[in-house]
């Protein structure tokens, strides 16, 4: 049996695209897993998991210490294939390929492009680390056996550094359980971390002005946010639920007129063209929730396919007030949107079709 170790450093213990995606369907078609990532060990759903408790005192010491220790356990497994998931663990990747390991990089974002956008670098070195960092990852990436993209743009990126690269998309595991929207309250969603670039203040702001519309907002956010959002006058329609298990996220979606995808256009996204490596618009067709989402030209073309949403520019409160207002308004349509949303998933944004490139993937490497 053919070993596999997935290696994540910065990740949380359960992350749904790693565990539960990749990890679980390499197991399930009888590759024999282990990830080594933080938290406890333990085993679960066919993957061994060594755990390496939490990293302390910061992201620079986690970019040293804590992936000198994933390494470390990782090498004891033995692996046939190394797979990593994260850009610190890239030096460490072309040290097991030295030892004759095969070893693939999951790109889950277009890290040398968001480098320009992170706030916790002091703005004078963006450029410089973004320089540095881009020559560095070409250069181990090109020795590598394979690259994982999310969307069309990592990948075309990936594919002038590394010809096998391969997009597995981010899509959602297809729950034929998963209740689909009975649009009882009049209210929008959103679940997930609750930070600037999806536009939570110009949502509360076209709130005001739709004030028959309520907004149902779950996931973690960091207090200074939380604090400018509640200062909105959309915040007195607004009922936060702070961060909730999956079942409970599924079953406050079941009850709302509209899912709210409404990412911001930057550097990771690949500005206005979009992003397919975001999970969260097809979440929320998944439950049989119309979507409002960004115009970007990539989440415009299967909108305006299947029917199944709204897009609007994400930076204007008047448009997306438009959109609130219109879905309360034609409830059959909302209705016929959000069905045709759920079998969009179903016949084609869904993780079981990218399963298959993923397990196609591994064969074409061995």
């Amino acid at each position: 049996m053919l070993t596999v170790c997935h290696l994540t450093s910065a990740h949380a213990p359960g992350d749904t695209r790693i565990f539960y995606k990749e990890c679980v369907s390499l197991a399930k078609a009888g590759y024999a897993v282990t990830l080594v990532q933080r938290g406890e060990s333990g085993r679960e759903q066919g993957v061994d998991i060594v755990g390496l408790g939490q990293p302390q005192d910061g992201r620079w010491k986690r970019m040293v210490s804590f992936t000198r220790n994933v390494y470390r356990a990782a090498a004891k497994v033995d692996a046939d294939i190394y797979h990593l998931h994260d850009p610190e663990l890239l030096p460490y990747g072309w040290k097991l390929k030295r030892q004759g390991k095969t070893v693939i990089f999951d790109s889950h974002e277009f890290t040398a492009e968001s480098i320009l956008e992170k706030a916790w670098l002091p703005a004078p070195m963006r450029t410089l680390v973004h320089w540095a960092y881009q020559r560095f990852e070409a250069a181990i990436c090109r020795k590598l056996d394979g690259i994982i993209t999310v969307s069309p743009h990592i990948a075309a990126y990936f594919s002038s550094i590394n010809p096998n690269t391969v997009q597995v998309s981010n899509y959602p595991i297809l729950e034929p359980d998963t209740p689909c929207s009975d649009f009882s309250k009049k209210s929008v969603i959103f679940a997930g971390g609750i930070v600037e670039q999806w536009m939570h203040e110009t949502i509360l702001q076209a709130l005001a002005k739709v004030p028959q519309c309520r907004y149902t907002l779950c996931g973690p956010c960091r207090a200074g946010y939380l604090e400018r959002l509640q200062a909105l006058p959309g915040w007195k329609q607004t009922e936060y639920l702070g961060r909730i298990p999956h079942s409970a996220v599924a079953q406050q979606m079941s009850h709302c007129m509209a899912g709210l995808a409404l990412l911001r256009p930057n550097r990771n996204s690949d500005w206005k063209n979009g992003t397919m490596g975001n999970t969260k618009i097809f979440e929320e067709m998944m439950a049989g929730l119309p979507v409002i989402c960004t115009d970007f030209t990539r989440w415009r073309e299967f909108v305006d396919r299947y029917h199944c949403g709204i897009c609007v520019n994400a930076e204007s409160a008047d448009e997306i007030a438009e959109a609130m207002t219109y879905l309360l308004e034609h409830p059959a349509e909302a209705r016929r949107m959000g069905e045709n949303g759920r079998r969009a998933v179903e016949a084609e944004f869904n993780w079981k079709n990218e399963e298959q490139k993923l397990l196609a993937f591994y064969q074409a490497i061995l």
